[in-house]
């Protein structure tokens, strides 16, 4: 019998994809993705060309419906269960929310996605590696990328609710989401040795540190946290390549 799962699995990226195409050719509602970020503008919001990673994570996201219709697959696929179609949902909503101004139904919505995602990466890093890699790398890419993007959905949140930071500066509240991003990265390379997420953060990182046009705590706190990420993942990379000195990694 067939394995409805799979089927529900290619139709709700499928559903991603056709969202994500119109949301920036029509585009839905009249704004591009990038020109609504800009209308809840902070010092967290990173260079344009950060969000080609999407592109990555979507053809990574291909690369797992696609191993999940093998044989191979089967055991990843069910380990995963109904909490990948959900996630695009959520992924589809967030579009829709978001295209439509209303930031905070979207940040509720991506948190629903977040937590969608941490599901999937413990089911998921429980497998072995090397089998089931199609399956795995996606998912570390994704919930690495979301990490940032949730912190940056709060930020524009708080720019659209008129917060004035407490009396603490644009930048320095920058800095410490930063710091955040920076923390949840090092969790995850010590916890989990997961090199794909350190590589997603650290690339993040770079966007946010690209779109600074001034000096001072934030471009420092971002170069410092860039240095301490990336030297993580060197860390764990030297490691592995070290006879006799191999970690259990995911990545």
């Amino acid at each position: 019998m067939t394995n409805p799962l799979k089927w529900a699995n290619l139709g709700g990226l499928l559903l991603v994809l056709l969202l994500n195409t119109l949301a920036n050719t029509l585009p839905i509602n009249g704004l591009t993705t990038g020109e609504l970020s800009a209308l809840y503008p902070n010092r967290f919001v990173p260079a344009g060309f950060t969000f080609s990673i999407w592109g990555v994570i979507y053809l990574a996201l291909v690369g797992f419906v696609a191993f999940q219709f093998r044989p191979a697959g089967n055991r990843l696929r069910d380990s995963i269960g109904q909490w990948f179609f959900l996630s695009c949902l959520a992924n589809a909503s967030w579009i829709l929310a978001w295209h439509y101004m209303q930031p905070i139904l979207a940040l509720l919505i991506m948190l629903f996605l977040l937590w969608s995602l941490v599901q999937i990466y413990l089911r998921v890093t429980a497998l072995p590696f090397r089998e089931n890699w199609p399956g795995i790398l996606p998912f570390q890419l994704y919930l690495g990328w979301i990490c940032i993007a949730t912190i940056a959905n709060t930020t524009a949140v708080l720019t659209y609710a008129g917060w004035d930071g407490g009396g603490l500066a644009q930048a320095t509240w920058a800095a410490i989401m930063a710091a955040a991003g920076t923390a949840i990265g090092l969790f995850f390379l010590v916890r989990y040795k997961d090199i794909a997420f350190g590589l997603v953060v650290l690339w993040a990182l770079y966007g946010i540190y690209s779109g600074q046009a001034e000096g001072g705590l934030l471009q420092e706190t971002l170069q410092f946290a860039m240095g301490i990420t990336g030297g993580g993942v060197a860390g764990i990379l030297l490691r592995n390549l070290l006879p006799g000195k191999k970690i259990k990694k995911t990545s």
